[in-house]
């Protein structure tokens, strides 16, 4: 649709949404609602089905499908005779998005964006899909042809459609529930994991299972946990392959940092061009334990600069992260991202050479005529090639990624997304916290804690209950339990990285909340909704990782941490329900279990609370935080005391009654509760901290 056809069509009732998704559909000839009680009385009093599309702003194939249908006249004209039509972003309702996926899955054995379903006007699922054209072609039915048959099949057999969509309705509650079996909770279910994550690996281009490849950063953490566990050498060696080749292919950003949403095909080349805060979010960790394990410089720099295009371009200034970036702009998909050789032998002049040997750049491309940048040839080799030092070699390209992002820049950029979402930010506030630590970065971890503050001031009810979403000043949609787990997480990181009691002191209220309201007292599993949440055709335990992690996963990740820090054994004891209902699920696909073999790893431990107490030497202080942050301790809290901690009631049980011994920096390290006598000194210190690895 252009600009003129906007001009000159009235908006729909999208356009007071806050959702940016929602917003570009606001001139459709489409008549819209956002999910309500307007479009479900107006369905219930025609008697009319619904159409519900569900997808996202970065969403490549929401946009086609957008552009191909819901701008039709003709399609408009059918939706809006047969069907009460709602347009629903998946980002602001996650918890539409879990239920009616579940029937697209259980209706075609696939799913995805944008997803099409047909509802009775009870709101229960009886015919759905993902993309449609709108003409059939290429195997696939045409949506002008599904309208009319659904509208045909709803007037002509109304009995028998209602018959199916009560039976599919009973398959995705029982699809929301756990299945597996419980099993035993010990360590053969993380040796288990190793095994099948190295049996399911590419062990040629890395990456799990064909093309499309997806990033599965919670398994990498598990491959790096269990790797270390058992000292095999397969296991990081596989690991390190995937995040090499990830790091090296079109999947990441070299000029501007971050990765992209996923591979196309199984080279890591050619990416679904959107960016998402989660998935930056979730494999910024992967790659900082990489470096803490190997100390390679590239997993350094993966780290810093997927951490500065966060800030550069996903961060607001009143703090908070930004949802996602588009994979289109101008229309093309990765248009701002790819590039031709003569415009950058045009920039780059006599380095020209040297960055399109590096980096894949040819006169055919790589993609479509154009080239996505990818690294083929490392800083060593070009150096030999070229006949130049590796310092000289490393300036150079530094320079040239340098002038191809500043020309890059003066490019239309693809839409953002700036909504702020609370599960995200969660992750992203962890991802930050913990790099600041390790790398002694205050600006990571200052914007860590800045984000909190927004969050803390604009998505928290008077009840101190969370909001889901913020846009436009407007805080929408109750909390869902990854809002929950994940800020709960994010902000016992913010509290490692700043030894600041207000931040586990919030942890602990959240964390009462959360199993206060979600906690379903028969299993110990967490719903993803609230309690009092509005009342939908099912109420998940959702237990599986996706693009995310699992909120059950996660939420026994923090409770452990939140237990072991505070104390508090509910929390340990909430935990450890939670584990035991997903035991059967770790035990038997551990392939979709990642958080929840991370969280197993460390109620498995053993897993130590390191409690640091300064020194009157500065100097040596700085000696045992480096060591500390340098090691590969996943199962280890350090908590460093400060006068503040110490007045701190949520602390005492790892604070009270201690100090440091004769001015000397001193460790005192325990497993729940039961302490190793103190170790004091910089060098005895590091010998204990070398043997935990």
């Amino acid at each position: 649709m252009n600009s003129a056809d906007t001009e000159n069509r009235p908006a729909n009732r999208l356009l007071d949404e806050t959702s940016p998704y929602l917003q570009q559909h606001a001139y459709n000839p489409v008549d819209w609602f956002p999910w309500g009680e307007e479009a479900i009385t107006k369905a219930r009093a025609e008697n009319k089905p619904i159409f519900l599309s569900i997808g996202y702003s970065a969403c490549h194939w929401c946009h086609v499908m957008e552009h191909e249908s819901f701008e039709n006249d003709d399609i408009a004209a059918i939706m809006n005779e047969h069907f009460v039509n709602i347009k629903v972003d998946r980002e602001e309702r996650p918890d539409l998005d879990q239920i009616y996926m579940n029937a697209v899955v259980a209706l075609t054995r696939r799913g995805g964006w944008p997803m099409s379903v047909f509802l009775t006007p009870d709101l229960k699922p009886f015919f759905g899909g993902t993309y449609w054209p709108p003409k059939a072609r290429m195997g696939m039915p045409g949506f002008t042809d599904i309208l009319n048959r659904v509208q045909t099949v709803w007037k002509d057999r109304e009995a028998e459609l209602m018959q199916g969509a009560d039976e599919l309705t009973s398959a995705v509650q029982e699809m929301g529930q756990v299945r597996s079996g419980e099993a035993v909770l010990d360590e053969s279910l993380l040796t288990n994991a190793l095994q099948e994550l190295i049996a399911s690996t590419d062990t040629v281009d890395g990456g799990f299972g064909e093309a499309p490849k997806f990033p599965h950063p919670m398994d990498l953490r598990v491959l790096l946990r269990t790797a270390q566990r058992e000292q095999n050498e397969d296991g990081l060696r596989i690991a390190r392959l995937t995040l090499d080749k990830m790091a090296a292919g079109g999947i990441y950003d070299h000029l501007g940092g971050g990765f992209h949403r996923y591979a196309t095909d199984t080279k890591w080349l050619i990416p679904h061009f959107e960016k998402m805060l989660y998935d930056n979010a979730l494999l910024i960790p992967g790659y900082l334990e990489a470096w803490q394990i190997t100390r390679v410089p590239r997993y350094e720099s993966v780290v810093r600069e997927s951490l500065d295009y966060i800030l550069r371009e996903m961060t607001q200034p009143e703090g908070g992260f930004y949802s996602t970036q588009d994979a289109d702009s101008e229309g093309e998909e990765g248009k701002f991202f790819v590039w031709q050789r003569g415009e950058v032998e045009q920039l780059l002049g006599d380095d020209a050479e040297l960055f399109c040997v590096c980096y894949d750049v040819t006169a055919p491309g790589n993609w479509e005529g154009k080239t996505i940048l990818q690294r083929i040839m490392s800083d060593n080799d070009a150096a030999d090639k070229f006949g130049l030092t590796f310092e000289e070699t490393q300036s150079k390209l530094a320079e040239c990624r340098d002038k191809l992002l500043d020309r890059r820049q003066t490019r239309i950029a693809p839409g953002r997304d700036d909504k702020i979402l609370v599960s995200w930010n969660g992750l992203m506030i962890a991802a930050m916290a913990k790099a600041g630590a390790v790398f002694n970065e205050p600006d990571y971890v200052l914007t860590a804690c800045e984000a909190y503050s927004f969050i803390n001031e604009n998505l928290c009810d008077e009840n101190g209950r969370l909001q889901h979403a913020w846009k436009d000043g407007r805080a929408r949609f109750a909390g869902c339990l990854d809002d929950y787990s994940g800020l709960i997480d994010g902000l016992i990181e913010l509290f490692l990285a700043t030894s600041q009691p207000n931040y586990l002191e919030d942890a602990e209220r959240f964390a009462k909340e959360m199993l206060r309201s979600f906690q379903d007292e028969k299993t110990g599993g967490l719903f993803f909704t609230a309690d009092d949440h509005e009342q939908l055709i099912a109420r998940n335990i959702d237990t599986q990782d996706n693009a995310t992690p699992s909120g059950n996963g996660l939420a026994a990740t923090a409770l452990l941490k939140l237990g072991r820090l505070t104390g508090n054994q509910d929390f340990e004891n909430a935990a450890e329900r939670i584990l035991k209902l997903l035991s059967g699920q770790m035990a038997h696909i551990p392939l979709v279990s990642g958080q929840s073999l991370i969280a197993f790893d460390l109620y498995q431990g053993p897993t130590y609370e390191a409690v640091f107490f300064p020194g009157t030497d500065d100097e040596e202080n700085d000696a045992v935080r480096s060591a500390y942050r340098e090691l590969f301790l996943p199962r280890v809290l350090w908590v460093e005391a400060t006068e503040e901690l110490q007045s701190s009631e949520s602390l005492q049980p790892l604070l009270a009654d201690r100090e440091a011994i004769d001015g000397q920096p001193t460790l005192y390290l325990c497993e729940q509760g039961r302490c190793e006598l103190p170790v004091s000194g910089v060098e005895k210190i590091q010998a204990r901290l070398g043997v935990l690895v």
